[in-house]
């Protein structure tokens, strides 16, 4: 596999690193420990919109004015309608600057309006296509109930037709930004006697219907990113239904083959290693540093695992690019992705030792304290878009040919 650029890639690099490094103020860049342990996209989620609009929105408009907050979309809807090797290029040069994508609008480029631009009718696309591609709607995901969360199929939210309206009532759990949410992308049952894959709709929800109530999930490291939704007889206009009635499955796994096909985060997982690096050779002799050989050689471990991690991005790339549509491979890729989070927390924590546990606030906490932060939440990388049993199952069943348990 040949890793240069083409010479139209690499003008194309050279121009999106001149706009970051000419449009993007310095403020907002997300490096070191500030990007690396318990402050990238996440912070943007636990603020308002108002909020996030006051910090990052003169470079959210000039993002939108290139198409750049959903490149792979086609121009025709608001994106640059990037090719896949644009598309890495062009998340290697924002992780690798620090220049924040967008962390509130995730859901709506990546999940919903993929499946909109696939399944949506011509009213959905232009009803809710220009809120996500300018910046201006955020999106959340009302998959994962109590007893439905790698087993999407086994979702109990009903959606009982009711004239020109589905009255929808159920739960939802693990919702990340339902509390600043305008739009939620909704599985319901509309039909509750058909085979389990069956009988499941998929809706766009507007998040200020009457009956909906949001309840924080507060985690371990205080972080509010997860919430409960509950309908109580909420009505959803049948025109919001995506794709045909009882066929909602079939779109949501689509939903997440875009969740699980991610290709930037090899290239953070990289940078926190070398920022972890950094700071031990910053930091030598400061008392709370362990200089132990053992751990030198866990760093070392953990940046031969994110040289692996982007081998595994670029065969994902690779195939995206010659038209194939990855699966095996995603999941591959996703997992030891998610893994090597969980790896790289618990490094940063054997480096720092007892300070690692200082949480930030605290005056003695080294890096603001977000590496302990960081440790508690990176368990919960395993969990979404899958969690690493599902993973491997698929790893087994589609890539090794395995049957299923």
């Amino acid at each position: 596999m040949d890793f240069h650029d083409t010479p139209v890639e690499a003008a194309f690099r050279a121009e999106v690193r001149a706009f970051i490094e000419n449009e993007c103020p310095a403020g907002i860049k997300r490096r070191g420990f500030r990007a690396a342990f318990g402050g990238g996209g996440w912070d943007d989620i636990r603020m308002s919109r108002e909020e996030y609009f006051a910090t990052n929105g003169a470079w959210v408009k000039k993002l939108a004015d290139h198409g750049w907050i959903a490149p792979a979309w086609p121009k025709e809807y608001g994106g640059a309608g990037m090719t896949v090797m644009e598309q890495f290029i062009f998340s290697q040069e924002m992780s690798l600057s620090g220049a924040p994508r967008g962390g509130n609008f995730g859901i709506g480029t990546g999940w919903a309006g993929p499946t909109i631009i696939l399944y949506g009718t011509d009213e959905q696309k232009k009803q809710y296509l220009p809120g996500i591609v300018q910046g201006d709607d955020v999106w959340c995901q009302g998959f994962s109930e109590p007893g439905a969360g790698s087993d999407l199929a086994a979702v109990h939210t009903r959606a009982l037709k009711d004239g020109d309206d589905y009255v929808v009532n159920g739960q939802k759990i693990w919702t990340s930004g339902a509390h600043v949410a305008k739009y939620m992308i909704l599985l319901a049952r509309t039909d509750p006697d058909a085979p389990k894959h069956k009988g499941i709709s998929y809706f766009i929800l507007d998040m200020k219907s009457p009956g909906i109530t949001i309840r924080p999930l507060v985690n371990m490291a205080d972080n509010h990113d997860f919430n409960e939704v509950f309908f109580d007889n909420v009505r959803v206009p049948a025109k919001n239904m995506i794709g045909e009635e009882n066929r909602g499955w079939y779109v949501g796994t689509t939903t997440l083959d875009f969740e699980r096909s991610g290709i930037a985060t090899s290239i953070s997982h990289s940078l926190m290693v070398q920022d972890l690096a950094t700071f031990v050779r910053e930091n030598k002799g400061q008392g709370f540093i362990s200089e132990s050989k053992s751990v030198k050689n866990e760093i070392a471990d953990r940046m031969i695992e994110a040289g692996v991690e982007e081998m595994l991005s670029h065969q994902v790339i690779s195939m995206q690019n010659r038209g194939l549509v990855p699966n095996k491979e995603s999941s591959i890729a996703k997992l030891f992705s998610s893994e090597l989070d969980v790896r790289i927390a618990g490094t940063a924590m054997h480096v720092l030792g007892p300070y690692g546990q200082l949480r930030t606030g605290s005056p003695h906490a080294p890096a603001g304290g977000r590496v302990e932060s960081t440790y508690l939440y990176a368990t919960t990388s395993t969990v979404g878009g899958g969690t690493s049993e599902i993973q491997r199952n698929i790893i087994a069943s589609r890539g090794l040919g395995m049957p299923r348990a």
